[in-house]
């Protein structure tokens, strides 16, 4: 299952920061990848590796922090799909 390779979390965010957010995380080369779930309620997944999950938390954090994302729950099963 290629999922457990990943570790992820979501969040809610304003639709404005989505392309920001998307920049910061894809110029750290491999540290996490995030997609667009619902782009009306600017819902979105970050994925990254298990090996990188302390500098990615880090940023996220800061990003939160920046941005005003707030991480939420993980969307129901089959809602969206898997990567």
């Amino acid at each position: 299952m290629v999922d457990a390779i990943f570790c992820k979390k979501y969040y809610i965010l304003e639709k404005a920061e989505i392309a920001y957010l998307r920049f910061v995380l894809e110029s750290y080369d491999g540290l996490a990848f995030v997609r667009t779930l619902d782009k009306t309620g600017a819902l979105v997944e970050v994925a990254y590796p298990p090996s990188r999950s302390a500098d990615a938390e880090i940023l996220l954090a800061a990003l939160e922090q920046e941005t005003g994302m707030t991480e939420t729950a993980t969307p129901a099963e089959g809602m969206y799909q898997p990567i």
